[in-house]
């Protein structure tokens, strides 16, 4: 669930950005409860997307269920916001009465950041050279996570 643009099938991550950042790492384990959850979280994502410093998210889902969402705040105020809102909030609690197991959220702060996009249409992808010249320029060593 990226915020650019890109046919609605394609698989596409958030892009890497200028560090700092934050990360918000919410895994789950669903029950066999749904009703509203579909609805609900169309709505979260719909409300997160309108946070000033939102910069995008990403979401996996296991066969078995585990599901793993990354949602990306310019800083601690963003996650403020979206921490605090009153629908957000209501849609947490409602979380853990129906439709989460068990769940854990870490936040951290994103201090190295770069991305990889191969070139179509070209057997030697820029993107990688791009990558490493982001790295050389803020003094990480190549091939370093």
């Amino acid at each position: 669930m990226s915020d650019h643009p890109v046919a609605p099938d394609a698989v596409v991550p958030v892009a890497a950005h200028e560090p700092p950042y934050y990360a918000v790492v919410f895994t789950s384990v669903p029950t066999e409860e749904s009703d509203g959850y579909g609805e609900t979280s169309e709505r979260m994502e719909e409300l997160v997307r309108g946070v000033p410093g939102f910069l995008g998210m990403d979401h996996a889902r296991t066969p078995g269920g585990l599901s793993i969402t990354v949602g990306y705040f310019k800083d601690e105020a963003a996650l403020q916001e979206w921490r605090s809102d009153v629908e957000h909030r209501a849609a947490q609690r409602r979380g853990r009465t129906e439709w989460y197991e068990r769940y854990t959220l870490h936040v951290a702060k994103v201090e190295r950041s770069h991305g990889y996009e191969r070139s179509h249409g070209d057997k030697r992808s820029h993107g990688d050279e791009r990558s490493h010249e982001y790295e050389r320029s803020h003094g990480y060593a190549r091939g370093r996570v």
